[in-house]
């Protein structure tokens, strides 16, 4: 069983740095901010994608990943390599973070088209994979959906990477969505926009602002002329490509309460949408605005901030839906 190179095999990969997937420009990272450039270096939303041959009984990948010190708060978490197979998932692996192993999943007899979700703690990477008792070849590709925002996009609070809110409505549109979440981070930096303008992709969501309350407070006229630089840098390498502004979703906590400008989120959610507004008129007809203040309900969400499972579940349609016309086209 020869070991086959897992670069054709990966999706929702932006750029790498040597061979670990990262979700920021390597050559680029002293204009970020330290806590978006560490974020970056996790491989969120990176699966491995393949067509198993009739008959293959499993497929093994070989990986690395950084091994917790005793002191690390999140040694305990478990680490799950998940199958997926027609939308569904068939089986779950968890194995020890390490600094080489490998690690075997089951294939049904029939064959198909398989998608194994990694675990993002402790930033593993694919070495390689391999059949066992059959063949493996790359899944094919999928248009490149590029996915900016915050820690909601980055998945936090879902259960599983799968059920985050891009892989969601990836798996519905048959889309490959490349996670560029940052938590913490998409305050709307400017040098975030001018990656994503050198980044190739065939749609783009951005789903930012909610940091911009408390993070790096914004007053609503900096966030509205913000949220027009930003979209303006991304056109400068996408000019024609269908863009979706996500605005910020349900923060009971921050909903009418001022930040230490003054600005409460529903303010800084309607400067947000009006920037939208204002870029359509202007004439970007590839611009949509989905409003973000009426998908979740506070039952939506785990932490007060974070959506659960059915909160993401529940981002994803509405995403799926407003995505769907351009797909269409």
């Amino acid at each position: 069983m020869n070991w086959l190179e897992p670069e054709p095999f990966l999706r929702g990969t932006a750029w790498r740095d040597g061979d670990r997937p990262v979700r920021a420009d390597p050559a680029d990272l002293g204009r970020l901010p330290w806590d978006v450039a560490e974020r970056a270096a996790l491989p969120i939303g990176v699966r491995v994608e393949f067509r198993a041959a009739p008959g293959t009984a499993a497929v093994e990948l070989r990986y690395r990943a950084a091994v917790p010190g005793a002191g690390d708060a999140l040694r305990e978490l478990r680490h799950a390599f998940a199958l997926w197979h027609d939308g569904r998932c068939l089986a779950e692996v968890f194995a020890e973070p390490a600094e080489e192993s490998v690690v075997r999943l089951r294939l049904p007899s029939a064959g198909g088209e398989f998608t194994v979700h990694l675990p993002e703690g402790q930033a593993p990477v694919v070495r390689a994979l391999r059949a066992v008792d059959g063949a493996l070849s790359p899944a094919p590709r999928r248009p490149r959906w590029l996915v900016h925002g915050d820690s909601i996009t980055e998945g936090w609070w879902s259960t599983r990477p799968a059920h985050s809110w891009p892989a969601a409505a990836g798996r519905t549109l048959g889309l490959d969505p490349v996670n560029l979440g940052y938590a913490g981070g998409a305050r709307g930096e400017l040098p975030l926009a001018e990656h994503l303008a050198r980044l190739p992709g065939e749609l783009i969501t951005l789903a930012f602002g909610t940091n911009c309350w408390a993070s790096v407070p914004c007053s609503a006229p900096l966030l509205y002329e913000t949220t027009r630089a930003f979209v303006g840098l991304v056109r400068r390498g996408h000019p024609a490509v269908p863009l979706l502004l996500l605005s910020p979703v349900l923060r009971p906590a921050a909903e009418h309460t001022g930040n230490a400008l003054g600005a409460t989120l529903a303010e800084l959610r309607g400067a947000m949408e009006e920037a939208v507004r204002d870029l359509v008129a202007d004439g970007d007809g590839r611009l949509a605005l989905l409003p973000g203040g009426g998908l979740l309900t506070t039952a939506d969400l785990a932490d007060g901030l974070h959506p659960n499972d059915r909160g993401h579940a529940r981002i994803a349609a509405a995403v799926a839906g407003a995505l769907r016309p351009w797909l269409r086209t």
